[in-house]
């Protein structure tokens, strides 16, 4: 199980997207504004948690999640 959690700024991301990162990820840390998501088996589980937090453009990071990156 690996921790997430989730970018609430969406300045960065042309998408307007909510990237959800694990807790080996580059930007894990480094994010000003998040949303913990928990410890989840895979990023779609966390993704799925993101969107029932009410976040419904949650998208896995293209780095540490790219199995859930949808663009």
């Amino acid at each position: 199980m690996k921790k997430y959690r989730m970018n609430k700024n969406t300045l960065n991301n042309p998408n307007g997207n909510n990237e959800v990162h694990e807790e080996t990820c580059h930007y894990f840390n480094t994010m000003n504004s998040f949303e913990e998501l928990g410890y989840h088996a895979n990023c779609q589980s966390a993704v799925l948690e993101a969107k029932r937090k009410g976040y419904p453009k949650a998208d896995g990071c293209k780095i540490c999640s790219l199995a859930c990156h949808r663009g």
